[in-house]
Protein backbone atom coordinates (compact mmCIF):
# COMPACT_ATOMS: atom_id res chain seq x y z
CA UNK A 1 0.00 0.00 0.00
CA UNK A 2 1.45 3.55 -0.84
CA UNK A 3 0.19 6.68 0.11
CA UNK A 4 0.43 9.69 -1.21
CA UNK A 5 -0.63 13.28 -0.24
CA UNK A 6 -1.87 15.39 -3.03
CA UNK A 7 -3.09 18.40 -1.47
CA UNK A 8 -2.43 19.40 2.40
CA UNK A 9 -4.29 16.70 4.32
CA UNK A 10 -5.57 14.98 1.36
CA UNK A 11 -4.80 11.17 0.63
CA UNK A 12 -4.31 8.93 -2.76
CA UNK A 13 -4.41 5.32 -1.53
CA UNK A 14 -2.49 3.26 -3.65
CA UNK A 15 -3.61 -0.72 -3.62
CA UNK A 16 -5.26 -0.38 -0.06
CA UNK A 17 -4.09 -3.21 2.30
CA UNK A 18 -7.40 -4.90 4.64
CA UNK A 19 -7.66 -2.45 7.37
CA UNK A 20 -7.59 -2.94 10.57
CA UNK A 21 -7.70 -0.58 13.77
CA UNK A 22 -4.26 0.46 14.12
CA UNK A 23 -3.47 1.10 10.36
CA UNK A 24 -6.87 3.17 10.15
CA UNK A 25 -5.87 5.34 13.35
CA UNK A 26 -2.76 6.20 11.59
CA UNK A 27 -4.00 6.76 7.96
CA UNK A 28 -6.76 9.28 9.49
CA UNK A 29 -4.11 11.21 11.85
CA UNK A 30 -2.73 11.79 8.06
CA UNK A 31 -5.36 13.34 6.41
CA UNK A 32 -8.82 12.83 5.01
CA UNK A 33 -8.71 10.03 2.56
CA UNK A 34 -10.03 11.23 -0.82
CA UNK A 35 -8.94 8.37 -3.27
CA UNK A 36 -9.03 4.98 -3.18
CA UNK A 37 -7.02 3.25 -6.40
CA UNK A 38 -6.44 -0.73 -7.47
CA UNK A 39 -4.11 -0.37 -9.87
CA UNK A 40 -4.57 -3.82 -11.24
CA UNK A 41 -7.79 -6.05 -11.36
CA UNK A 42 -5.76 -8.30 -8.76
CA UNK A 43 -5.16 -5.87 -6.26
CA UNK A 44 -8.71 -5.97 -5.08
CA UNK A 45 -8.57 -7.40 -1.17
CA UNK A 46 -8.70 -3.82 0.35
CA UNK A 47 -11.04 -1.73 -1.99
CA UNK A 48 -14.32 -3.03 -0.26
CA UNK A 49 -13.43 -2.67 3.28
CA UNK A 50 -12.25 0.80 3.00
CA UNK A 51 -14.45 2.10 0.37
CA UNK A 52 -16.95 1.05 3.47
CA UNK A 53 -14.95 3.23 5.66
CA UNK A 54 -14.58 6.16 3.19
CA UNK A 55 -17.92 6.41 1.29
CA UNK A 56 -17.39 9.81 0.00
CA UNK A 57 -13.42 8.56 -1.35
CA UNK A 58 -13.25 8.29 -4.91
CA UNK A 59 -12.51 4.98 -5.80
CA UNK A 60 -10.41 4.54 -9.27
CA UNK A 61 -9.49 0.88 -10.84
CA UNK A 62 -7.21 -0.17 -13.77
CA UNK A 63 -9.24 -0.99 -16.87
CA UNK A 64 -10.32 -4.50 -16.39
CA UNK A 65 -11.02 -4.38 -12.55
CA UNK A 66 -15.05 -3.82 -13.18
CA UNK A 67 -14.82 -6.84 -15.00
CA UNK A 68 -13.30 -9.05 -12.83
CA UNK A 69 -14.48 -7.38 -9.87
CA UNK A 70 -18.67 -6.52 -10.44
CA UNK A 71 -19.37 -6.83 -6.78
CA UNK A 72 -17.14 -3.94 -6.06
CA UNK A 73 -18.76 -0.48 -7.56
CA UNK A 74 -15.97 1.51 -8.61
CA UNK A 75 -17.21 4.41 -10.50
CA UNK A 76 -13.84 5.92 -12.18
CA UNK A 77 -11.17 3.62 -14.60
CA UNK A 78 -8.26 4.69 -15.03
CA UNK A 79 -8.45 4.65 -19.29
CA UNK A 80 -5.38 6.78 -21.37
CA UNK A 81 -7.76 9.56 -21.74
CA UNK A 82 -9.32 10.39 -18.45
CA UNK A 83 -7.88 13.60 -16.66
CA UNK A 84 -8.13 12.46 -12.45
CA UNK A 85 -8.55 15.81 -10.15
CA UNK A 86 -5.05 14.17 -8.65
CA UNK A 87 -3.40 14.64 -11.77
CA UNK A 88 -1.27 17.70 -11.28
CA UNK A 89 0.50 15.22 -8.79
CA UNK A 90 0.60 12.13 -10.03
CA UNK A 91 0.90 11.15 -13.50
CA UNK A 92 -0.36 7.14 -14.73
CA UNK A 93 -0.01 5.37 -17.90
CA UNK A 94 -1.56 1.74 -18.35
CA UNK A 95 1.29 -0.85 -19.07
CA UNK A 96 0.06 -2.46 -21.84
CA UNK A 97 0.09 -5.87 -24.06
CA UNK A 98 -0.60 -8.44 -21.24
CA UNK A 99 -2.69 -11.33 -21.89
CA UNK A 100 -3.19 -11.51 -18.12
CA UNK A 101 -2.27 -7.84 -15.90
CA UNK A 102 -3.68 -4.58 -16.38
CA UNK A 103 -1.24 -2.98 -14.29
CA UNK A 104 -1.58 1.25 -14.08
CA UNK A 105 1.69 2.72 -13.48
CA UNK A 106 2.13 5.86 -11.62
CA UNK A 107 4.64 8.48 -11.66
CA UNK A 108 4.57 11.25 -8.48
CA UNK A 109 6.19 14.35 -10.04
CA UNK A 110 6.98 16.58 -7.14
CA UNK A 111 8.69 13.68 -5.01
CA UNK A 112 10.41 12.32 -8.76
CA UNK A 113 8.53 8.68 -7.64
CA UNK A 114 7.63 6.13 -9.74
CA UNK A 115 4.94 3.73 -8.04
CA UNK A 116 4.69 0.23 -9.29
CA UNK A 117 2.67 -2.94 -8.44
CA UNK A 118 3.71 -6.19 -9.79
CA UNK A 119 5.44 -5.25 -12.71
CA UNK A 120 8.55 -5.33 -11.08
CA UNK A 121 9.26 -7.09 -7.81
CA UNK A 122 12.18 -7.31 -5.20
CA UNK A 123 11.84 -9.94 -2.63
CA UNK A 124 14.28 -9.79 0.14
CA UNK A 125 15.39 -13.26 1.06
CA UNK A 126 16.05 -12.90 4.34
CA UNK A 127 12.54 -12.23 4.76
CA UNK A 128 11.23 -15.78 2.90
CA UNK A 129 11.17 -19.10 3.81
CA UNK A 130 13.55 -21.81 2.12
CA UNK A 131 10.74 -22.89 0.04
CA UNK A 132 9.77 -19.38 -1.22
CA UNK A 133 13.20 -18.59 -1.83
CA UNK A 134 13.30 -21.26 -4.18
CA UNK A 135 10.25 -20.22 -5.82
CA UNK A 136 11.15 -16.69 -5.88
CA UNK A 137 14.65 -16.94 -7.20
CA UNK A 138 13.06 -19.29 -9.87
CA UNK A 139 10.80 -16.84 -10.80
CA UNK A 140 13.69 -13.81 -10.97
CA UNK A 141 11.70 -11.66 -8.34
CA UNK A 142 14.29 -12.44 -5.65
CA UNK A 143 17.01 -10.26 -3.99
CA UNK A 144 18.07 -6.71 -5.12
CA UNK A 145 18.04 -7.74 -8.57
CA UNK A 146 14.88 -8.59 -9.17
CA UNK A 147 12.66 -7.32 -11.98
CA UNK A 148 9.49 -8.61 -13.68
CA UNK A 149 8.47 -12.25 -12.88
CA UNK A 150 9.63 -14.57 -16.02
CA UNK A 151 5.86 -15.96 -15.74
CA UNK A 152 4.71 -12.56 -16.24
CA UNK A 153 6.82 -11.90 -18.90
CA UNK A 154 5.33 -14.54 -20.93
CA UNK A 155 1.90 -13.05 -20.61
CA UNK A 156 2.50 -9.96 -22.82
CA UNK A 157 1.66 -11.62 -26.08
CA UNK A 158 1.54 -8.10 -27.69
CA UNK A 159 5.05 -7.30 -27.80
CA UNK A 160 4.56 -3.82 -29.64
CA UNK A 161 2.62 -2.45 -26.97
CA UNK A 162 4.61 -3.77 -23.97
CA UNK A 163 7.81 -2.14 -26.16
CA UNK A 164 5.86 1.31 -26.32
CA UNK A 165 4.42 1.04 -22.97
CA UNK A 166 8.34 0.06 -21.17
CA UNK A 167 9.72 3.38 -23.10
CA UNK A 168 6.39 5.31 -21.64
CA UNK A 169 7.38 5.11 -18.24
CA UNK A 170 10.81 5.76 -18.81
CA UNK A 171 10.11 8.84 -20.53
CA UNK A 172 9.16 9.98 -16.76
CA UNK A 173 11.94 11.47 -14.63
CA UNK A 174 12.11 9.40 -11.45
CA UNK A 175 14.74 8.42 -9.30
CA UNK A 176 12.78 6.45 -6.84
CA UNK A 177 10.81 3.84 -7.08
CA UNK A 178 7.87 2.37 -4.58
CA UNK A 179 7.49 -1.51 -5.33
CA UNK A 180 4.23 -3.46 -3.72
CA UNK A 181 6.46 -6.01 -3.27
CA UNK A 182 9.86 -6.27 -1.87
CA UNK A 183 12.45 -3.43 -1.54
CA UNK A 184 11.56 -0.02 -2.84
CA UNK A 185 14.25 1.82 -4.76
CA UNK A 186 15.17 5.72 -2.76
CA UNK A 187 17.65 6.74 -5.16
CA UNK A 188 19.18 6.61 -8.96
CA UNK A 189 16.48 4.09 -9.84
CA UNK A 190 16.17 5.09 -13.10
CA UNK A 191 18.89 2.85 -14.59
CA UNK A 192 17.49 -0.03 -12.73
CA UNK A 193 14.42 0.09 -14.46
CA UNK A 194 15.56 0.49 -17.78
CA UNK A 195 17.42 -2.43 -17.15
CA UNK A 196 14.82 -4.72 -15.45
CA UNK A 197 12.54 -3.61 -18.57
CA UNK A 198 15.17 -5.25 -21.08
CA UNK A 199 12.61 -7.96 -22.22
CA UNK A 200 10.56 -5.63 -23.30
CA UNK A 201 12.21 -3.62 -25.08
CA UNK A 202 14.70 -5.35 -26.92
Amino acid sequence: MTIVEVEPRVLWIHSPLLPNRELQQKIDDLGSVRYLVAPNKIHSLGVQPWRERYPLAEVWVSPEFNERHPEIHAENSLLQNVNPQWADEIDYMCFEGSSFLDEVVFFHKRSRTLILTDLIQRHEAERESWFWRIVKRAGGVLGASGGTAYDLRFSFKNKEAAKASALSVLEWDFDRVVISHGMCITEDAHPYVEKAFEWAIK
